[in-house]
């Protein structure tokens, strides 16, 4: 059921060092705050779970929270890599990480495995690829009915899930409406979750035909954290920092710099930087 909490409470209390956790949002409401605060409390050694990390994973690595990544792209959007990732990969730092690798078609039906409470998604997918050769998570099973040959992971079960919504009313649904890839799985797949929204509301009002709600008994923790998926943007709030998406490739490049800037931007920042943020955003009528 859901309870309300700070985030520094609800990170406090659900996301402890060794934890597999799964940050999702598809271009769209990407958990940066959230993840910021797991920074700040220093957890260590978690597998970290997206189908498409980009900047905050690269965060969590070059902070050194990360054992594990699963994933079916990283990269810094319209941008390139992710620098830190690379380092921590070929080089080794801050220490070496291990990488699982799928297609977005197989962490997709994974989430939606975990969520059924099935041991593992079958589906029709790695014909003619690479990568079953180097991820021994990837197999093969032959249907019963047919005969046809199927690609099969793991379901997906993470220890938590985190997101970032639009609104939670009083009693703890969560709302979510634009582009909203796999939240609603992750969340049902998890066995704790922590989900962070721009405002509590009364009522959800007016939704387009693709509003996702997640029911208050599908919830753990809910924390109001205005702007907290900056520079990833809110429908309906403030839209995408692209200029912090270009200057990461910069700040990134460079160990000492990244430490820099990560101890000016996220160690001495709490949530409130949030709230000053997202209401400069509105001002200006979105990011550019």
């Amino acid at each position: 059921m859901a309870q309300f909490h700070t985030l520094h409470d609800a990170v406090a209390q659900n996301i402890f060092d060794g934890d597999t956790v799964a940050f999702e949002g598809f271009t769209h409401l990407i958990p940066h705050a959230a993840a910021h605060e797991v920074i700040r409390q220093g957890r260590r050694d978690l597998t970290v779970i997206r189908m498409t990390p980009d900047l905050i994973y690269d965060q969590l690595i070059g902070m050194g929270c990360v054992r594990k990544l699963v994933f079916s792209f990283a990269g810094n959007p319209g941008v390139g890599l992710l620098r830190r990732l690379r380092d921590a990969v070929e080089e080794g730092w801050p220490h070496p990480i291990e990488l699982e690798e799928h297609s977005h078609a197989a962490l997709a039906n994974a989430y939606e495995a975990g969520a059924a409470g099935l041991p593992c998604a079958i589906f029709r997918g790695y014909r003619g690829v690479d990568l079953p050769s180097v991820n021994p998570n990837i197999k093969s099973v032959t249907c019963p009915f047919t005969g046809e040959e199927l690609a099969a992971v793991p379901a997906i079960r993470p220890n938590v899930a985190v997101i970032h919504a639009l609104r939670a009313d009083r009693k703890g649904n969560v709302f979510l409406e634009g582009i909203t890839g796999v939240q609603k799985e992750a969340v049902l797949a998890s066995k704790r979750s922590i989900v962070t929204v721009e405002e509590i509301v009364d009522d959800f009002g007016a939704r387009s035909p693709n509003a996702t709600i997640l029911p208050h008994w599908t919830i753990g923790a809910i924390a109001q954290v205005p702007g907290g998926a900056h520079p990833s943007y809110a429908q309906g709030y403030y839209g995408r920092d692209n200029g912090a998406y270009i200057a990461w490739d910069r700040i990134a490049a460079e160990r000492e710099v990244f430490l820099s800037w990560m101890e000016e931007n996220v160690m001495k920042v709490g949530p409130e930087i949030f709230e000053i943020r997202t209401a400069r955003l509105r001002q200006d009528g979105g990011a550019k």
